[in-house]
């Protein structure tokens, strides 16, 4: 059985002889922009935790997220693996590390569970009394 990291190890080598014409048959969707500061907001890290994180230097992030600077292919392909599936990747950059990330709920989600917890505090508790 094969490591997380080994597979992706696999597939990043199999994308590079691809993209240097040594490997054909593969297509690679990379997306030309990547919203940086909403996928380190919905991991809910700060600039320098994202950076510390996934490897990005500090500068990078600051400049992706104020729009300096675009991300190239390859920093914009891995950003779309930390969009998908964070604690895969966090696992595999900091094996052994029990290290995991507790993505931001959505509004909707938080709403309705608001909606639900206010509902209940406000039904009168059924007690029964003897005299």
């Amino acid at each position: 059985m094969t490591s997380m990291f080994e597979d992706m190890m696999t597939g990043l080598n199999e994308v590079e002889a691809f993209l240097v014409g040594e490997k054909t048959g593969y297509k690679v969707s990379v997306p030309a922009e990547v919203d940086v500061k909403s996928i380190r907001k919905k991991l809910n890290m700060t600039q320098s935790k994202f950076s510390d994180t996934f490897g990005f230097s500090l500068d990078a992030v600051k400049h992706w997220e104020g729009g300096r600077r675009t991300p190239e292919s390859s920093a914009r392909a891995f950003l779309t693996v930390i969009a998908r599936n964070p604690n895969a990747v966090i696992e595999a950059l900091h094996p052994g590390n029990k290290v995991r990330v507790a993505l931001k709920r959505s509004k909707k989600r938080e709403s309705n569970s608001k909606r639900t917890r206010r509902a209940t505090a406000t039904k009168p508790n059924a007690v029964s009394r003897t005299t």
